[in-house]
């Protein structure tokens, strides 16, 4: 089937977050199981043209309503990580230096939504399914049904994907955002339709790409239950509830071409499960290059954004309690907030002289494969994780997650001692609440378990490279969603 995949980010080009990586990596998985897939995208000045393949443009005037009057776009065309792109510029709106931050970020993605819509119904592009992902492109459903439906294209089924439901596009002046490209506000703000559950004054665009969706998913099953509680649905549980027969939860895959310890050209040693002591060596390489001792105990890694939500006040206990434990501390990551940055550089400075931890504030790709590979046990201590892909990713390298029970990482982790799976079907720890209680708890659990039962641990570690959370299970799930909603 053809599938246009609709989305702010992609990687490699234009990535801020984990949204980036699925769109790239759920289209080069659908079409390997023989699927016309394109992504149409903003054409920001900010991406990285110098990993585009043969960019030309194809369509030289787009017209798209802009308050009142017609403007021209132009669309281009490209191929990145071997996946078809449409790139449209959006005027003065993607003339930026960040994909998000501006205060304009709403116009953009609105407008960017008509002129996609606009592009594929003068080209006479008919997907049979249009994806679209998280709040940047809710509108498309909306203004399919309510635009292109009434002029003869109405064959298409749109699903909407939930990465995130923290930001769900909220605005209050509705009818100037509307009014922009060519949209009647009163047609769409009701409570049936755009109107937001709690702000009655304000439109919701993840609320009418969920009333109008053929169907929603977001990135794991149990963050889809959490999503229906009042606790974790952040305004959207009543909807979701009604709408649970058009709503499920698929668990995000890893590419494996690019994340394989067997052929990762950024490691010290690649290895697999045939030759898993290889693995020691990226551990030797990772303590030479952060300046940590060579002594006989584990590495305890964390690469993250630091960010609310990935738990910054867990973290910050971990690195000294690791120690306490005998292990060693390893972080990466970075946050948008200079604030919590100056916050770790303060940490950082006031553990300047011992070798048993490094925390790197920034991000370094290199290094980030280096860690994977080099570290015992991986730390996400999130307060709320939708799916999550560094577990993923560590699990894949052979590095033993640490995690709390939440979102995706509840489904993907499973813990040895009280999964009730046994050794055979474990492949880290997890913990329940919040607090530094059960960290502790569950950090001294592994690091006991490294220090007195090495070979429980390793096949724990070889456990986690045998489970398959690559792309195609989850692909499999898609195609079968886009069948059913085909067939309706």
């Amino acid at each position: 089937m053809y599938i246009c995949m609709l989305s702010t980010e992609m990687a490699p080009i234009a990535k801020v977050g984990g949204l980036a990586d699925v769109v790239t990596a759920l289209s080069r998985e659908l079409q390997k199981r023989g699927h016309v897939c394109e992504i149409i995208m903003p054409m920001y000045s900010c991406m990285r043209y110098d990993l585009i393949e043969d960019l030309h443009c194809v369509y030289e005037e787009l017209w798209v309503p802009h308050y009142g009057q017609w403007r021209a776009e132009k669309v281009f065309s490209g191929r990145v990580a071997g996946v078809n792109c449409l790139f449209i510029t959006c005027g003065n709106y993607t003339e930026r230096s960040a994909i998000y931050g501006r205060e304009d970020d709403i116009f953009l993605f609105t407008y960017f939504s008509r002129a996609a819509l606009e592009f594929m119904y003068k080209t006479e592009r008919r997907p049979e399914i249009i994806h679209c992902h998280d709040w940047g492109t809710a509108l498309v459903p909306v203004m399919y049904y309510e635009i292109y439906g009434g002029l003869g294209w109405g064959d298409s089924r749109c699903v909407f994907t939930i990465h995130n439901n923290e930001c769900q596009g909220l605005c209050w002046y509705g009818d100037k955002l509307l009014g922009m490209v060519g949209m009647d506000v009163s047609r769409v703000f009701s409570p049936e339709k755009l109107q937001d559950d709690n702000a009655k004054n304000c439109i919701n665009l993840m609320k009418g790409a969920i009333v109008y969706s053929n169907f929603i998913t977001t990135v794991s099953p149990t963050f889809g239950n959490e999503m229906k509680s009042s606790e974790g649905g952040r305004g959207l549980n009543g909807l979701l509830n009604r709408f649970s027969n058009k709503f499920g939860g698929i668990i995000n895959g890893i590419d494996y071409d690019v994340w394989n310890p067997a052929t990762d050209g950024k490691l010290a040693a690649n290895y697999s499960l045939e030759n898993f002591e290889r693995k020691y060596e990226n551990k030797r390489a990772l303590r030479e290059w952060l300046h940590l001792s060579d002594e006989w105990k584990p590495i305890i890694a964390v690469v993250t954004r630091l960010t609310a939500q990935k738990g910054l006040d867990l973290i910050k206990h971990a690195v000294r309690s690791s120690l306490g434990m005998g292990a060693q501390f390893v972080l990466l990551g970075e946050s948008p907030d200079g604030r919590v940055n100056g916050d770790f550089w303060n940490m950082k400075n006031s553990l300047g002289g011992n070798s048993n931890v490094h925390l790197w504030i920034g991000y370094h790709e290199e290094l980030s494969h280096l860690i994977y590979a080099g570290a015992d046990l991986f730390l996400i201590p999130s307060l709320f994780e939708p799916c999550g892909l560094t577990q993923l990713i560590s699990l894949r390298y052979g590095t033993v997650p640490m995690v709390r029970r939440t979102g995706g990482l509840a489904d993907t982790v499973f813990d040895l001692d009280r999964s009730g799976r046994g050794l055979e079907g474990s492949n880290g720890y997890v913990f329940g609440n919040a607090s530094t209680g059960d960290l502790d708890e569950t950090m001294s659990r592994a690091i006991r378990t490294w220090f007195d039962a090495p070979e429980v641990f390793t096949q724990l570690a070889r456990n986690g490279m045998s489970f398959n959370y690559s792309w195609e299970n989850p692909a499999k799930d898609y195609e079968n969603i886009y069948n059913y909603i085909k067939a309706k």
